[in-house]
């Protein structure tokens, strides 16, 4: 009789255990299928995040450097006198510069930043209750102290009524794209704006000057030498709450927040800033391509590397793939875990079957069978169970891995969203490159409007049944060898004598 026909009769014989054995291996490669269906759906859905949120690479002044260069000048300077003291300079990025920059590959699109404050001319700002400034032109020279302005440092003063946020495109902006902001009426400000003295305001600034799409309103500069009128192209809606010191100075409140081309936000600065912006935020068509689009701009001689740099800000991405990449990782953890577990218990029960089936095997070799036909007979046996269940694994693990993934992910989402309002609570509100009403002070609200991935895309491939298979095999022969190797090195005399 060959060893087939012994195995199939011996599993009808003991058709309780082989049930058992069922029942262990069905769930083995359950758990492993859905492993790997889990990881699969989840590099699926990080590769989509990446394509679609690409990172944003932030050309911008080294302030780190620059405050280095400060303090040895403070080191190697005799004079004590306030005017001889090392002070922050202005370095606005050239626009030629940042053009350059923009046309390099893998540039899917760009926002330049030019940030300032102003006052009030003619109209009422949304005044903050602990504001004392006045609005009128004629305190623009008085009661004035020097203070840090909008961008890198322009001549501004702290008692102003509005924050002026220059850029190239307002849909592209952080506040905008994020949902922060939003157009309610009129037209965005487009690149197609440059040199146009027009404005966005917000839908509270409007209604309490009666302004609507098309009217107009004039802004001072803050050292009272410039004044610029602005044609009112859109009105948006904020839902920013600011930061505390909103309720101290009027131009840090978001509904005094006006949106302008870059142009008109240098005007208001002043001619030194010409051509010039605060900031260049370029957005990857992938967020991998970061390194490679840093290298090449680094290749651009323009630029003076020592006093600007690119900031890499792929923060969407990592948030976005963060809890995918945890349950990735669970995933990978699950399969090792099953697959030792898995045949450490298979094996001992191969084990427990063996030693209960010594007489047969002393019986078998005595009569002259092969030692390697019982350990084949023992691996048909198992591999017949293995074959059942990889079909019951096939069928029921889709929805197994679904389950499990989707429950997985939105415990990483929680956690993620928990740790994200905590370091918000715990770090100081407002302000970044750009000065208050800046780009940078708005990266995160762009984070936490972000939409989260809550599903994940399950489906069982073929590549995964492969590798389920390959393992479910490799379970069932280390379970089987492993135990009818310590039966079959002894003699069939000594079994069938101690036997008897």
């Amino acid at each position: 009789m060959n060893f087939f026909k012994r195995a199939w009769l011996s599993m009808k014989a003991r058709k309780g255990r082989s049930v058992l054995q069922l029942i262990i291996f069905t769930v083995v490669c359950v758990l492993i299928l859905s492993g790997f269906t889990i990881q699969s759906a989840a590099d699926k859905a990080s590769e989509l995040a990446r394509e679609q949120l690409g990172g944003t690479v932030t050309l911008t002044v080294d302030q780190e450097k620059q405050m280095a260069a400060m303090k040895e000048e403070a080191a190697n300077s005799d004079s004590s006198s306030t005017d001889s003291k090392p002070k922050f300079q202005s370095n606005p990025i050239d626009v030629s510069d940042a053009n350059e920059l923009a046309s390099l590959d893998h540039v899917k699109n760009y926002n330049y930043y030019s940030s300032t404050q102003a006052l009030a001319s003619g109209f009422d700002p949304i005044e903050s209750s602990g504001d004392t400034s006045s609005s009128s032109d004629d305190s623009s020279s008085s009661n004035q102290t020097g203070g840090p302005g909008g961008g890198n440092g322009g001549p501004q003063m702290v008692d102003a009524d509005l924050s002026i946020s220059g850029l190239l495109d307002s849909a592209t902006s952080t506040d905008f794209d994020a949902g922060t902001s939003k157009l309610t009426s009129g037209v965005a400000i487009t690149a197609n704006d440059k040199d146009k003295n027009v404005a966005m305001v917000e839908e509270n600034l409007a209604e309490q000057n009666d302004w609507k799409v098309g009217d107009s309103f004039t802004v001072t500069s803050s050292d009272g030498n410039t004044k610029v009128t602005l044609k009112i192209v859109g009105i948006y809606k904020t839902t920013d709450s600011g930061s505390d010191m909103a309720q101290n100075f009027s131009f840090l409140n978001p509904y005094n927040k006006v949106y302008v081309p870059y142009t008109v936000a240098n005007t208001i600065k002043g001619s030194d800033y010409k051509d010039t912006v605060d900031s260049a935020v370029y957005t990857m068509d992938d967020a991998a391509n970061i390194s490679a689009f840093e290298k090449e701009a680094k290749k651009v001689d323009s630029i003076d590397w020592d006093t600007f740099k690119l900031d890499a800000n792929d923060t969407l991405y990592q948030q976005m793939i963060g809890p995918i990449n945890s349950v990735a990782s669970f995933s990978k953890n699950v399969v090792y875990i099953v697959s030792i577990a898995g045949a450490l218990i298979l094996g001992l029960l191969v084990m427990m079957q063996v030693r209960d089936r010594k007489y047969e095997m002393g019986v078998l070799l005595a009569i002259g069978e092969k030692r390697g036909k019982l350990i084949a007979q023992f691996f048909v046996e198992i591999l017949i169970v293995a074959l059942v269940s990889f079909g019951l694994a096939a069928a029921s693990s889709h929805y197994v891995a679904q389950l499990a993934g989707n429950q997985l992910l939105a415990q990483q989402n929680s956690s993620t969203t928990s740790e994200s309002t905590t370091s918000e609570n715990r770090g100081p509100g407002g302000g970044g490159p750009g000065g208050p009403g800046g780009f940078a002070g708005s990266v995160s609200n762009l984070t936490k409007n972000t939409e989260q991935i809550k599903e994940l895309n399950i489906q069982v491939t073929l590549e995964d049944m492969l590798k389920m298979g390959g393992i479910g095999i490799g379970i069932a022969f280390i379970s089987v060898l492993l135990p009818a190797a310590l039966v079959l090195r002894m003699n069939p005399k000594t079994i069938l004598t101690k036997q008897e």
